[in-house]
């Protein structure tokens, strides 16, 4: 015998005397209430002053704020869906108190009222979240990875088609010059000849060209030199002034995108073509414990050796004092960030390259280069290293090497006294003369130390950390919270939408440590 279906009743069309309470609708340990309870505690005077006063009233900044930090731990990124959350969620609707501010309130907070002070909103909060034992900012663990820019893949500009560009219009204005003295080949008078023919400033280009139709007025010329003057007149002042601002856009770099000037192009992990193809984007670094974010900064180049000093001296101006440690991939270890770390009494676990395969070949007690310098005995006493051989390596000088930060290295030079009829030297070296090696003996020591570091306890324990810890964040940014690609264009905006990221993420941990 079939049994009866009993269905559950709705009150849609029943009347209540009093309404709903939203609050009854939030349960207690919702990460909305986490969002609301953390950012009333939090000082946003710096934004506040940025208001005006007069004319119609407008939403407090704390409001807005905490919508956007909600909005992003809910993987919401877009002002229109956040607009319109907030007239369909409940959780929007009770952390709001029912406020509908619209999609431009909503984005021009973000870009504008809050670029350049976001920050130190954030670093309140990780201060907050310290002193509560969620984290420690003793101890950070660094790393970086790409995020793609909100910028066209396709508009890009690179430093060395500027170069050759201008080394183009260089040598065809010579070539043009050349041409003006060939006709004056047979005449005694010969006009003089223009400054310079660098094209480097706009004007510059402009007067030469004006010189050479000068010189050639009245004369009988070429018809392909007259049509290649007028091109020149119309176009190349006005491209060298284009080059100009595009390497005053560039600062240093090698590319950019023309859609966002800051964005540099980047080999990235995330290939929707899956050809390895570059794309514009910025450099994450970040700073983490017990997986959560420390710290974040927004590199435009797209090494991260060059990043590290930059990231602590960010991470000091937020909390007053260095790290007592800092964990690092090979990616960072150089002999100015290792000097850096040991000069702020920083104790360093960084990597430097070919680490593990040092220990590999350890391991295997196998070497590839047996002779290679970094083999050879050195007598620090006596300044000499030794050939295989047993033959001594004398100093011969030195020099000085700058690096692209302008970091200056030492290096000194060694060359054995004679190689000739050696049985080794075709496994030694293949240079015709003496055998010569370049040592830089600050890197060689601080290598040494760093080495020591990484094989102890500790070092082990600090090195297993990092690959869970900091990459663990990467992971949850990129897939978990699925963003892989900024929503605003410009520097400091991206500043602001990465802080956002990592406040949401931050927060998010809290919840589910609850």
């Amino acid at each position: 015998m079939k049994r009866k279906v009993v269905w559950k009743t709705n009150s849609q069309a029943q009347l209540s005397l009093l309404p709903p309470s939203y609050d009854d609708l939030v349960p207690e340990h919702h990460p909305v209430r986490i969002v609301n309870n953390i950012l009333d505690q939090i000082d946003i005077t710096s934004i506040e002053r940025t208001y005006k006063g007069g004319g119609t009233s407008s939403y407090h900044p704390r409001d807005l704020l905490k919508i956007l930090v909600y909005a992003y731990l809910r993987n919401l990124y877009s002002s229109r869906k956040i607009e319109q959350a907030l007239g369909e969620n409940v959780h929007f609707m009770w952390l709001s108190g029912c406020i509908r501010p619209d999609h431009n309130t909503i984005s021009n907070f973000r870009s504008g009222k809050l670029k350049g002070k976001f920050k130190k909103i954030f670093n309140q909060v990780v201060i907050l979240l310290a002193e509560q034992s969620y984290l420690s900012l003793k101890d950070i663990f660094v790393d970086g990875t790409k995020i793609e820019a909100n910028a066209n893949r396709y508009t890009f500009v690179w430093g060395k088609s500027i170069k050759t560009s201008r080394t183009r219009i260089e040598n065809q204005l010579k070539s043009l010059w050349r041409y003006v003295e060939t006709v004056y080949a047979e005449e005694e008078q010969m006009p003089n000849q223009p400054d310079s023919f660098k094209a480097i400033d706009p004007n510059e280009v402009s007067q030469t060209i004006d010189k050479i139709n000068k010189a050639l007025q009245g004369k009988d010329i070429d018809k392909k030199v007259r049509q290649k003057l007028n091109y020149a007149k119309k176009n190349w002042p006005k491209n060298i002034a284009k080059y100009n601002t595009y390497e005053q856009q560039m600062g240093g770099r090698n590319s950019m995108s023309k859609t966002d000037p800051d964005a540099t192009f980047m080999r990235m992990k995330e290939d929707h073509m899956l050809n390895g193809q570059l794309k514009p984007g910025y450099n994450l670094q970040a700073a983490t414990n017990n997986q959560f974010i420390a710290n974040y900064t927004l590199a435009r180049t797209t090494t991260d050796t060059t990043t590290l000093i930059g990231h602590t001296e960010d991470f000091i101006a937020g909390y007053g004092k260095p790290p007592e440690t800092l964990t690092a991939d090979a990616g960072y270890g150089s002999d100015e960030n290792y000097t850096y770390l040991e000069d702020n009494n920083i104790e360093a676990f960084v990597k430097y390259n070919y680490f593990h395969k040092e220990q590999l070949d350890e391991k295997r007690s196998k070497h590839k280069k047996p002779f290679a310098a970094n083999r050879l005995f050195y007598n620090n006493e006596t300044d000499t290293y030794y050939c295989p051989m047993g033959q001594p390596m004398e100093n011969i000088g030195s020099h000085v090497k700058k690096t692209a930060t302008g970091y200056q290295q030492k290096i000194n030079r060694y060359q054995a006294k004679n190689c000739t009829g050696c049985q080794l030297r075709s496994l030694c070296h293949k240079s015709q003369g003496n055998r010569i090696v370049e040592r830089n003996h600050k890197l060689v020591r601080l290598k040494a130390m760093a080495k020591q570091k990484l094989l102890s306890p500790e070092g082990i324990a600090h090195r297993k950390q990092r690959c869970w810890d900091v990459e663990a964040v990467f992971g949850n940014i990129k897939h978990n919270m699925d963003f892989r690609r900024f929503m605003l264009r410009g520097l400091d905006k991206v500043e602001t939408e990465i802080g956002l990221i990592a406040m949401a993420h931050n927060l998010k941990k809290v919840s589910l440590a609850m």
